[in-house]
């Protein structure tokens, strides 16, 4: 088995391991936009999922560009995400002067960020889709059909994850907890930003550096966003417990 198998057979056991109790929703969906990055022909990667009113929230991305960009789409209303979503099948588009077309605005913003192509798969278990994954390359074109069936298929494993780990298919009770995620993840971008100001660190260093010490002191990301807002945990913890 090479290792790029090897990470497929780990990413898709991940995906349906959600039956625990210490399940965390905003880390298992960053796990899947990074495996996303990983494992397709992708250069990064964002999650979207419908909140208790059936609007899309950004929940995940791999980087801070991609975090921004889905931002965007739901500032303007465009973009391939929201179609998808609004679909529940993939959207895609060959080539920046179809995209343009279709989102003119959102393409500019786009390409503004290092990006070249945009399409999304649909976060489903059957009829029901509860968000998308939006794939970025900065090369043009689009994924392989080879890829494109892969990242769909670690979207539909995640889906049942989540709805698995809330023992209901019923759309009130998964949108009442995706909103309980929302305020986690607002949270947490609240204690990137001030970890970033405080230790002189790009987002996704700060994001990376609240990740690893999460998981090694085997601690939820909600708590350590909450202590490093109210200053329990400072930028030289996280970092003397990295270095372990």
């Amino acid at each position: 088995m090479t290792s790029r198998e090897q990470l497929i057979a780990t990413t898709f056991v991940d995906l349906a391991d959600t039956l625990v109790d210490d399940f965390d929703v905003i880390d298992f969906l960053h796990t899947l936009a990074t495996r996303s990055v990983e494992l397709l022909d992708a250069s990064a990667a964002g999650i979207m999922l419908a909140d208790q009113r059936g609007g899309l929230q950004v929940m995940a991305s791999s980087t801070e560009e991609a975090r921004l960009l889905e931002l965007y789409e739901l500032q303007n209303n465009e973009g391939p995400c929201l179609d998808c979503y609004r679909t529940g099948q993939p959207v895609a588009r060959s080539g920046l002067p179809a995209m343009r077309a279709l989102w003119p605005v959102f393409t500019e913003r786009l390409q503004e960020l290092g990006f070249n192509s945009a399409q999304a798969v649909p976060m489903r278990l059957r009829s029901e889709t509860i968000g998308a994954l939006n794939i970025f390359r900065t090369e043009p074109g689009l994924l392989s059909e080879t890829d494109l069936r892969l990242g769909q298929a670690m979207a539909d494993v995640a889906t049942v994850g989540l709805l698995q780990e809330r023992a209901i298919a019923e759309r009130e009770v998964l949108a009442t907890q995706l909103q309980a995620a929302l305020t986690s993840r607002v949270q947490l971008e609240q204690a990137k930003g001030v970890l970033a100001e405080r230790a002189g660190l790009e987002m996704d260093q700060a994001f990376k550096l609240m990740r690893d010490y999460a998981r090694g002191n085997n601690r939820r990301l909600s708590e350590i966003a909450a202590e490093i807002i109210n200053g329990s945990i400072s930028a030289d913890v996280l970092r003397a417990d990295r270095g372990k």
